[in-house]
Order: C-alpha cells, then structure tokens, then sequence
C-alpha cells in the first residue's frame, strides 16, 4: 500500500492518525514539525501527505507552498480545527487536493485518502514492470529477466520515479531536492553520476532508456 505522511504537533492524535491508516494496510511516517516532514520527505518516498495547519514555526500552509514547489502531483489532506472558508480557499489555491475539519472521522479519512491514491493514480501493490525488469518498492529490489539487479536505495528511488512518469521530464533541480539531503550540498552533477550507474546496471534491459535532456535534465522513454 502507500507510504503517507503525517504532519501533526499533537503527538497522541498523530499516532491514533497513523494507527487508523496503518489498519488500512498503509505504511504512516510521524512528523511534528514542518522541518521533520521535510526530513521524511528527503530521506524516501512518500505517496500523500495529511498535515494540520496549526503547526509550530512553519505552518501547514507554508508546507504546502514549499512541497508543491517541488513536486506538482503528491496529494495532499489538510486535517484542521480551522472550519473558516478563508481557511479552505487559501489550502486550495496553493494546491491542497482535500479539506477535513477536526474532529475527524477516522474511517472517514482512510477513505478519503484511498479516493487521493486512486485519482493520483498511485498503483497500491507498489510494483512496476517495464518489459523484463521489475521493480518492487515495499522490497525495494530490481530484477531483470528474473535476475536481481542490485540498486542502491537512491539509484532504485530514482529510477522508480522516472519509471512511473514515463515521457515525463525532471530538471537535476528537481531530483536533487527530492533525493538528496539539502544539508549535504549535493550538487546536480550527482544525478549525472547516478544516471549513468543506472544505465550500465540495466543495459541489459532494452524496454526503456533514460534520456537526457541537455541542459535540464531527464525523462525516462518506453521504447
């Protein structure tokens, strides 16, 4: 199933949230803040996002400008105690896809958050197939022809997300912000690095190619 952020300061509510999706067979990772969601956010996947909007420091509202800044399609659930229609029209002009008001029907949530997946278009057994190569991400392993292609977790990541956008295109910006870790100042001639890795672990496969776009970035095609 799905790997879902929660962004909640209310530690007991975060963990009955968690517990309720974690019923429905997803995977739920804790955030209190919006630096800890972004500290979950850089270091795996993540396929949606339920955040309040009453948070310390940064609030939900600025989470969401700064994720839709990267990332233009992961869904994301506003959960607030904010029942006011400025309050609902301002999440759904900077790109919220849903609004609940607190107290939430738990049941009620997982099955918003089931509708998000499927509208989003996220598949639930997490598992792609491109000609012979198959890639499983609740395993995290690749395998082509039935021979296991060992990845590392960035370069399966990686390919993952290319794989399930195909045509789409990505800048090094993009990827980068996404993969790597801000502090480390990585810069985007590591997505060369792992681009070409990649290309030589799967040359076997001729069901795709990784393309490069000069001057921007990349876009995986199907042959």
């Amino acid at each position: 199933m799905a790997d879902i952020l929660v962004v909640e300061d209310d530690s007991d509510l975060n963990r009955i949230v968690r517990g309720c999706l974690e019923d429905y067979g997803h995977t739920a990772h804790k955030a209190g803040t919006v630096d800890e969601a972004f500290a979950v956010l850089a270091g795996g996947r993540v396929d949606l996002i339920v955040s309040d909007i009453m948070l310390p420091g940064v609030d939900g509202f600025g989470l969401a400008e700064s994720v839709r800044a990267l990332d233009a399609d992961i869904p994301i659930l506003f959960m607030s105690a904010r029942d006011d229609f400025a309050a609902k029209k301002r999440g759904f002009r900077i790109g919220v896809d849903d609004y609940m008001v607190k107290p939430v029907d738990l049941d009620e949530l997982a099955l918003r958050v089931g509708a998000l997946l499927r509208r989003a278009g996220i598949a639930a057994a997490k598992r792609l197939e491109v000609g012979g190569l198959v890639l499983d991400a609740d395993a995290v392993t690749a395998s082509v022809d039935g021979r296991d292609v060992p990845l590392t977790v960035r370069e399966f990541n990686l390919l993952f997300k290319l794989l399930s956008n195909p045509g789409r295109a990505y800048t090094r910006a993009q990827l980068l912000d996404e993969f790597w870790d801000p502090a480390a100042r990585t810069g985007p001639r590591a997505v060369d690095v792992y681009v070409a890795k990649l290309r030589e672990k799967l040359a076997p496969c001729g069901a795709f190619s990784i393309v490069t776009i000069h001057g921007l970035g990349y876009k995986a095609v199907l042959a």
